[in-house]
């Protein structure tokens, strides 16, 4: 015999197989209630009690439940722990649900599936990122990556082959990314940091994808929007299709997409994202990242839209160059750019709160963030008039003729609105007449009785006329039996409706009493739904002018973004870039920004060098030799760097930068392997550099550090010198090639346009101090061992290695041919004794009265004496 399920139970288990894949938050009055293998789940996942409910198949059913008011933040936990939940919420109030019997069950469906990539929440949500959902498609011999955020209605593809696809995936870093079944694209998506999503093959048909599309925008054809593959429309139409069945329906409010051209950005692969840290640092999160170091942005609009021009630095110079006027408009007028950012400063984020608005999830203050940005915004559009550069000119019209949707709103809306319409109290005093009279019915009723008391006694003349309620009668209107003869005679017996006699009291009611007895009763419930058809009503006012209100917030990032490299350059000393079509590298005074940064904390200084990779029309490439320590792989990145942030717009931290446009970034710095593909660290540098090699073309900028290192002495110098050769001779790009091969040095006699480059030292009683400076030159010496003993390697250690060190480079010297042959000759290691302590040092007359002196101790006085008493010893140590 087996259990069977009860109604609630059978309803559960029937949504859940509607929906695998995912936990159920299945809706019981005020919680989200779990059972079974999601009870269990979630339970260990959420770190909350596991309970039962009940039998299914003789046993136990696993139970536990999350508050509904406190959900949000426990699907943000389960998502981060790669979970995907349906919420199902109850389709009918549970009193209807009774009415059929006491067996029935309320009505349930899912209307919601929370995945990575459709988050929406502001508390879900990281509100200077982008949150990407995006989809890959091949049709034959086209592939395609298509990417939105449903929380800011940004859409846009591209042609993407499948070797493109990592570099792209590193630049967007979704948190889903949607593919046909089978497409065994698993570890691109785990390298992305993205959840993979398999859908059926149907999802991806290039001719629904279209329907899809024109369906969601309601046109006829897609050929107002642009010219798209079939690859580019599978691709769409999978997002697309995925979006209507996570959302159920209520699709987000997406732009029309945007076919991004190839070739119009700085192409920069997932290697050199990660050496470059460009949006994250190799030790996780944002600190210490580029992004991070010159994040100035004052709305989250404008630090998305740096981190995407971080991410993808243009290749349209007309579009460069317009960035960069805007930016030294506002650094001409500091008073004006500290005025918008000001300014900025009180703009939400409208975007989001439009996306959440457009899917049924927004409050009142969505509503107020339109009022608050379109008014900032307008004060700003007031400040950019006149003769301004062209992008700040274009962003200031996007400001401007919102002032009917502002009035609205400003008339509709309190101060500071609660988070939630359902609350109610967000509509402002005087905006609906009904809603002012209800509220006053449900805060005053017992004045509004009062004044209609004193209305009907001057009507009747019973100046001792009442108006009572018990829980029987509700109000009614009570008099004596002489009084009421005459409100039972005509004219007032038809207004005063006799109802009821007692011993000494007669009681009337009239219809105005009872209609009024009723808005008081539900005045409450009334004031709610008055609030929320004027919501609904502001809610479809600003989805009326959604277009215009996302170009307004894009205009308002343009202009932050803007405001925040000029900042930037101003407080930090930055300079203007001349950038051009040229294949020119020359940089007078860079500086690492993010190394500056972490020194300024330190209240030390950066030292600022030179670079120049061109000779006339040649490209060069720079040789760079010189310790560890000293500063080479800062050198080869702040370059790297500056070329990323010339075209992305900014200044530059230099003296003085002339950039040819960068096609490329390649850069292949510091060690790491990987185990999970059973890579060493000598195979990533290798595969990493054969990408580079294979890749590179003549306007890219590769970066180099140490090729070579992971294998024998000689096979190193060998690769590493080919590597050089191949860059000069067939890449023919721009690089700096730092090595610790000094043999190396000897391809700038052989080589036209390779020059060598040194980053100074200075040796001093036995210290090696780094100068930071780079110079034309090569270095002679590593200074390994010095830098070891810096480390903190035993004195016995460091000892040894200056031993073998002195055998093997005065055998090289000597002309040996065998580094075996010279180790043989060495004397055998042996430990060193444990050293005796040293004999205390013998202490002068000025080193004892230095020690006993406490300078905080001291007056002016005793000071100015001390310095005579302390002259005068020092010459008797003389």
């Amino acid at each position: 015999m087996t259990d069977q399920p009860t109604p609630m139970m059978a309803q559960y288990l029937a949504i859940r197989e509607a929906n695998p894949g995912a936990l159920l938050f299945y809706r019981m009055g005020d919680f989200y209630e779990m059972f079974f293998e999601d009870a269990v789940a979630a339970a260990a996942a959420l770190d909350i009690a596991l309970t039962r409910r009940g039998t299914h198949l003789g046993q136990p059913i696993p139970m536990c439940g999350v508050p509904v008011h406190a959900a949000e933040s426990y699907l943000l936990t389960l998502i981060r722990k790669g979970f995907r939940v349906a919420i199902a919420e109850q389709m009918e109030d549970p009193a209807e649900a009774r009415k059929r019997g006491a067996k029935s069950v309320v009505a349930r469906d899912v209307v919601r599936l929370v995945t990575p990539g459709t988050l929406t929440e502001e508390s879900l949500l990281e509100a200077r990122r982008h949150n990407f959902l995006a989809a890959h498609a091949t049709v034959r011999d086209e592939a395609a990556l298509a990417w939105v955020d449903i929380s800011t209605g940004a859409f846009q593809v591209m042609a993407c082959p499948l070797p493109r696809l990592a570099p792209e995936l590193a630049r967007l870093a979704p948190r889903e990314l949607l593919v046909a079944e089978g497409a065994r694209l698993d570890d691109l998506a785990q390298e992305a940091g993205a959840a993979m999503t398999e859908l059926p093959g149907g999802a991806f048909d290039s001719a629904t994808g279209a329907r899809r599309l024109c369906a969601l925008y309601g046109v006829e054809t897609l050929d107002g929007f642009g010219s798209f593959s079939r690859a580019e429309l599978a691709a769409m139409g999978a997002v697309v299709d995925y979006l209507d069945m996570t959302q159920k329906g209520q699709m987000p409010l997406l732009r029309p997409p945007l076919r991004e051209a190839s070739g119009g950005t700085m192409q920069i692969d997932a290697a050199t994202r990660r050496n470059l840290e460009l949006t994250q640092a190799l030790s996780g999160g944002r600190e210490g990242s580029l992004l991070a170091a010159i994040d100035r942005s004052v709305t989250a609009g404008g630090a998305r839209l740096l981190e995407r021009r971080i991410s993808a630095p243009s290749r349209d110079l007309a579009r460069i160059h317009a960035r960069q006027d805007a930016v030294a408009w506002l650094v001409e007028d500091p008073r004006l750019n500290a005025d918008l950012r000001a300014a900025l400063q009180r703009v939400p984020d409208m975007d989001r709160a439009l996306s959440r608005l457009a899917l049924d999830r927004g409050g009142p203050r969505d509503l107020a963030a339109m009022r608050a940005g379109l008014t900032q915004g307008a004060q700003i559009a007031a400040w950019l008039s006149g003769e301004v550069p062209a992008d700040l000119s274009g962003a200031a019209q996007a400001l401007r003729g919102h002032e009917a949707l502002v009035a609205l709103l400003d008339a509709a809306l309190v101060a500071e609105p609660p988070l939630l319409a359902r609350d109610g109290g967000f509509v402002a005093a005087g905006h609906d007449a009904d809603l002012d009279q209800t509220r006053r019915l449900r805060d005053e009723g017992r004045g509004v009785i009062a004044g209609m008391q004193a209305d009907y006694a001057a009507r009747a003349g019973v100046p001792g006329l009442k108006i009572r309620h018990n829980n029987v009668l509700g109000y009614f209107i009570e008099t004596t039996a002489t009084h009421a003869e005459r409100m039972l005679a005509p004219p007032l017996s038809q207004v005063f409706i006799h109802r009821q006699t007692t011993a000494s009291q007669i009681r009337f009611t009239t219809v105005e009493l009872s209609e009024l007895e009723t808005r008081i009763l539900n005045a409450r419930d009334r004031a709610l739904e008055i609030e929320r058809e004027i919501f609904a009503g502001l809610r479809a006012a600003v989805l009326d002018h959604a277009a215009a209100i996302g170009q307004a917030a894009q205009a308002l990032a343009e202009i932050d973004l803007a405001a925040a490299f000029a900042d930037l350059a101003t407080a930090e000393g930055w300079t203007r870039p001349v950038v051009d079509d040229s294949r020119a590298f020359v940089v007078e005074g860079g500086r690492h920004p993010v190394v500056e940064r972490a020194l300024k904390r330190q209240s030390s200084a950066f030292v600022a060098n030179d670079c120049a990779l061109t000779q006339g029309d040649t490209p060069a490439i720079w040789l760079l030799t010189g310790p560890n320590m000293a500063g080479k792989s800062t050198f080869l990145r702040q370059n790297a760097l500056i070329a990323v942030l010339a075209q992305a717009g900014a200044f530059v931290p230099a003296r003085k930068a002339h950039l040819g446009m960068v096609s490329q970034l390649f850069s292949r710095v510091g060690a790491a392997d990987d185990l999970a593909r059973g890579r060493s660290t000598f195979m990533v540098e290798m595969v990493e550099t054969a990408a580079i090699l294979n890749q590179a073309d003549d306007h890219a900028l590769v970066i180099l550090d140490e090729i070579g290192r992971g294998t024998s002495t000689w096979d190193g110098l060998s690769i590493a010198w080919a590597v050089m050769e191949h860059l000069h001779g067939v890449n023919r790009c721009r690089a700096l090639f730092a090595t610790h091969y000094h043999e190396m040095t000897a391809l700038s006699a052989r080589l036209a346009g390779v020059e060598n480059a040194t980053v100074a030292v200075r040796e001093w009683q036995g210290e090696v101090i780094f100068l930071h400076e780079v110079r034309k030159g090569a270095a002679d010496r590593s200074y390994g061992v010095q830098v070891a003993r810096l480390a903190g390697l035993p004195a016995g250690v460091i000892e040894r290695a200056r031993e073998v060190l002195d055998a093997l480079e005065s055998g090289e010297r000597e002309g040996a041919t065998r580094p075996a042959a010279l180790i043989d000759d060495l004397p055998l290691f042996r430990a060193a004794p444990p050293a005796s302590p040293a004999p205390k040092p013998r202490v002068s007359p000025l080193e004892g009265r230095l020690d006993a002196i406490h300078p905080d101790r001291l007056t002016p006085r005793e000071a100015l004496d001390l310095i005579y008493e302390l002259k005068a010893l020092t010459g008797e140590s003389a």
